[in-house]
């Protein structure tokens, strides 16, 4: 076995951890909060998972990352990026630069303090609007992974 299949079993690994867990919150985690009437006590099972996760879901998010980028200069396949046939290896970076930024930067920098306030105020509302963004960060997120597999296998180029 070579290295650049070990790589790619470590980076579908930490993506299907990654997808998986969006998908794990956006389909049952947040529709049971749904129901929980107490803001308070909603925020405080919201919080305690999201802690939980995300730690998980950072390290998975840098492995896969890590894991790619050393495909592509171990394969030397930088100029790919530049093949119209190959969008979906662009499609992968964008994703990834967007769960990047909102892990690493906005989630502990703007959004977890502002969402606290926010929840308190009107948690259905603030519920409803995070029920929406993860519903499209997984989309995002499922649409690159169907791209990415087809585009590997010729079936988009």
């Amino acid at each position: 076995m070579d290295d650049v299949t070990v790589a790619r079993a470590i980076h579908v690994l930490a993506v299907v951890h990654w997808i998986g867990g969006v998908s794990f919150v956006t389909a049952v985690i947040l529709p049971s909060l749904a129901v929980v009437a107490d803001p308070v006590r909603r925020l405080e099972m919201f919080e305690a998972v999201e802690r939980r996760f995300s730690a998980q879901v950072r390290v998975s998010v840098l492995v896969a990352g890590v894991s790619g980028f050393y495909m592509i200069e171990r394969l030397d396949a930088w100029h790919r990026f530049l093949r119209p046939a190959d969008w979906w290896l662009t499609a992968m970076v964008v994703v990834w630069l967007l769960f990047m930024t909102i892990l690493f930067v906005l989630e502990p920098f703007v959004l977890r303090e502002r969402f606290r306030r926010r929840a308190m105020a009107d948690s259905d509302r603030v519920f409803r609007q995070m029920r929406r963004a993860h519903r499209v960060l997984l989309l995002a997120g499922a649409a690159t992974i169907a791209a990415a597999v087809l585009g590997a296998h010729g079936f988009l180029g």
